[in-house]
């Protein structure tokens, strides 16, 4: 009976971890579906760091942290740069509505595997 008992336990556990251990999106972040802070799966290229940094952009506009005037931002260049602590994606967009020139060109931050780092106006 014992043996019975352990072995519909292990069975119970086995069937209901399974799902657990699956999954599609792993978005944890607000950033519209996209994890900022998300699992990734490898390198991304170039389109996909931009699609990213799109949505991530439109999430800060969302959140009131940018201007809404950041919503038709005119990408600047998506490139990889290196750091102290490594290469990073660096994704510019300009926006000449912005008064303060200082802080036309918003910077956003990705690993190489597509995960956000951050945003500035200065780019470091």
């Amino acid at each position: 009976m014992k043996n019975m008992i352990k072995r519909c336990l292990l069975l119970a556990v086995f069937i209901f971890s399974v799902p657990v251990q699956a999954g599609g999106g792993h978005a944890h972040d607000k950033d519209g579906g996209h994890s900022m802070h998300g699992h990734a799966h490898g390198p991304v290229t170039a389109e996909q760091v931009i699609s990213k940094a799109k949505q991530t952009m439109l999430n800060l506009v969302k959140r009131k942290v940018i201007d809404l005037s950041w919503a038709s931002a005119s990408l600047l260049k998506a490139e990889k740069k290196t750091f102290a602590k490594g290469e990073e994606w660096v994704v510019s967009f300009n926006n000449n509505q912005i008064e303060d020139k200082s802080k036309q060109v918003l910077y956003i931050f990705y690993s190489l595997n597509g995960r956000y780092i951050a945003a500035n106006y200065s780019g470091k």
